[in-house]
C-alpha cells in the first residue's frame, strides 16, 4: 500500500529498539507524502536488545543498526530519548499531537520459575544478568556472585547459550569487545569453571539454533559435554544440526580443559535449596511421550540435586504493562489483532503495537521487520479508511514546547549521536568498537544535556 496525504501523517512510537525503527522505515517507505514519525524511549540511547541485549562477541548482529542510523538520518524522523511513557507523556498527550501511536517496547521482565528457593542469594535472571554485562543504565551497580565454580542455567534457547558463553570465553577476546568495563573486570575475577545448561525436554526440543551451539566448540579452553544416554550417537544424517552437534560432543574423548559448558535435558526444577544461599537445584527427571510427531514431557517420580554456586533462571521474557494501555497478564502481550491494540475484544482507533509485546519473544531481530510491516499495514489501512480521528492542528514543534514546560530533560537525535561518536572514540583508543557510558549522568552529560530534578526517581 502506498498512501499519499497532503495533510500529512504523525505517528509517534514508544520504544526505539528495532521494532519501533523498522516501523518507521516501512511508513518512510509506504507513505509518499509528508508523514513524520516521533520514536520515544525511557533510555538516552535508542536500539534497544541491539545495544543492551545481543551478546557484545556477536559483532554482526550488531551492525544492524546501520539500517537504524539510515532511518534516523531521514528529515521526517525524530528521537525523543530520556522520556518514560506514562511518567513524562501520556496518552492523552499524544492524542493531541499524533495521528496514531505504535507501542514497540519488547517484553522488558523474565518469567519465573515459581519454585521454593528462586529467590536465594545466588540466583539471577538472565534478563539482569544480560543486561549488566551490556552496560545497561539500570544495573552498573549489579553485584553477581562469581566465586564459586559451577554455574546453573535453567532454560536452553540462544539467551542461556550466550550466558554459558560469556561465563566461559577467554577474557582477551571478551576485551576486544564492547562488554561493559565493569563486567570485564568481574568477568576477570570470576572462579567459574562448570557451566551446566539444563532443559526441561529432549535435545531435539531445544530452542536454541544450530550456529549458536556450533560456536560453543571453538571456544578456546573450553570442552563442550554432552551424555549419549540423552541425546544418542551420531548418525551423520543432518550432520549439521544441532543434535548432530550433541552428538558428536558426546562420542569425544574426555580430554581436560580449563572450562566446561554441559548439556543437560529432560530435567524441570522443583525447588532451589541452600544454607542463606543457592547451594543446589532438586529437578524432576522427565521422559518425552509422543502423541504422533509431538512430544510432551512426563515426570518420570526420579529426582536429581545438581549443586551449585550460581544459578541463572534463563525461560524466557514477557512483556509489562503500559499506563493506561491494555495489557493480557497471561500472555504478557497487548491484546491486538494483527497490529491492532485491542480494548474490550474491539480495535482501539489509532493505537497499534509491534514486536515482543505483540507477538510474544519469539524469533531473530529481522523477525521484527515483518511483523512491523503487518503493523503499518493495518494503521494505513485504517488511516485511508478515517478510522481515526485527525489531532489538533498544531505545529510539530509543539511536543518540544510541551516537554520544555514540563521541564523534562530529553536527549534528540543529536545528542544520541554525540554519545555514540564519544563512545566510539573510546573504542579506538582501546582498539575496540566501542567503550559504552554505562549510567545515566555519564550519558546525559555527554548527550549536552542537564538532567532535570525528577530524572533520579525516574532511574529503576
Amino acid at each position: 500500500m502506498v498512501v499519499t496525504d497532503s495533510d500529512g501523517l504523525r505517528v509517534a512510537v514508544i520504544g526505539a529498539g528495532p521494532s519501533g525503527f523498522y516501523v518507521a522505515e516501512q511508513l518512510f517507505k509506504e507513505v509518499t507524502a509528508s508523514v513524520s514519525v516521533d520514536i520515544y524511549d525511557r533510555l538516552p540511547t535508542p536500539w534497544g536488545l541491539v545495544r543492551s541485549g545481543v551478546a557484545p562477541d556477536h559483532p554482526a548482529i550488531k551492525s544492524v543498526s546501520r539500517v537504524f542510523e539510515k532511518t534516523a538520518a531521514d528529515p521526517r524522523f525524530r528521537f525523543y530519548g530520556n522520556v518514560e511513557f506514562g511518567v513524562d507523556l501520556t496518552r492523552a498527550d499524544l492524542a493531541l499531537h499524533y495521528d496514531a501511536v505504535v507501542y514497540a517496547v519488547g517484553a522488558q521482565a523474565d518469567r519465573r520459575l515459581g519454585i521454593p528457593g528462586e529467590d536465594l542469594p545466588g540466583s539471577y535472571a538472565a534478563v539482569d544478568f544480560v543486561a549488566w554485562y551490556n552496560g545497561h543504565p539500570d544495573h552498573p551497580d549489579r553485584q553477581f556472585d562469581l566465586s564459586g565454580k559451577r554455574a546453573v542455567l535453567i532454560g536452553n534457547g540462544n539467551v542461556s547459550i550466550d550466558v554459558a558463553r560469556i561465563l566461559s570465553s577467554d577474557l582477551a577476546t571478551l576485551g576486544g569487545t564492547d562488554i561493559a568495563d565493569h563486567a570485564l573486570t568481574a568477568l576477570r575475577d570470576s572462579a567459574i569453571r562448570q557451566v551446566v545448561v539444563c532443559g526441561r525436554r529432549g535435545p531435539e526440543q531445544a530452542a536454541f539454533t544450530t550456529p549458536e551451539l556450533r560456536e560453543l566448540g571453538g571456544l578456546p579452553g573450553v570442552r563442550v559435554v554432552a551424555h549419549q544416554q540423552d541425546v544418542g550417537s551420531p548418525t551423520d544424517e543432518n550432520p549439521n544440526s544441532s543434535l548432530e552437534i550433541l552428538r558428536r560432543h558426546a562420542a569425544e574423548p574426555g580430554e581436560a580443559r580449563p572450562r566446561e559448558i554441559e548439556f543437560r535435558f529432560l530435567l524441570s526444577p522443583v525447588e532451589v535449596r541452600g544454607a542463606g544461599r543457592v547451594e543446589e537445584v532438586v529437578f524432576d527427571v522427565n521422559e518425552l511421550v509422543y502423541d504422533g510427531e509431538a512430544a510432551r514431557v512426563k515426570p518420570t517420580g526420579k529426582r536429581e540435586v545438581v549443586p551449585c554456586d550460581l544459578l541463572i533462571r534463563s525461560i524466557g521474557y514477557r512483556g509489562v504493562p503500559l499506563p493506561g494501555v491494555p495489557f493480557d497478564e497471561s500472555t504478557g502481550r497487548i491484546p491486538n489483532d494483527a497490529g491492532r491494540v485491542l480494548r474490550s475484544g474491539r480495535p482501539a482507533a489509532g493505537e497499534y503495537c509491534t514486536g515482543w509485546v505483540k507477538r510474544g519473544p519469539s524469533g531473530v531481530i529481522g523477525t521484527n521487520r515483518k511483523c512491523a510491516t503487518e503493523t503499518v499495514g493495518a494503521l494505513l489501512a485504517d488511516y485511508v479508511e478515517g478510522v481515526f480521528a485527525r489531532p489538533a492542528n498544531l505545529p510539530r514543534e509543539a511536543v518540544d514546547e510541551l516537554f520544555d514546560g514540563r521541564g523534562i530533560t530529553v536527549v534528540d537525535q543529536a545528542g544520541w549521536l554525540r554519545i555514540d561518536s564519544h563512545e566510539r572514540s573510546l573504542g579506538a583508543q582501546a582498539s575496540r568498537p566501542r567503550v559504552k557510558l554505562c549510567r545515566y549522568e555519564g550519558l546525559l552529560a555527554q548527550a549536552g544535556v542537564v538532567p532535570d530534578v525528577n530524572h533520579a526517581k525516574r532511574i529503576r
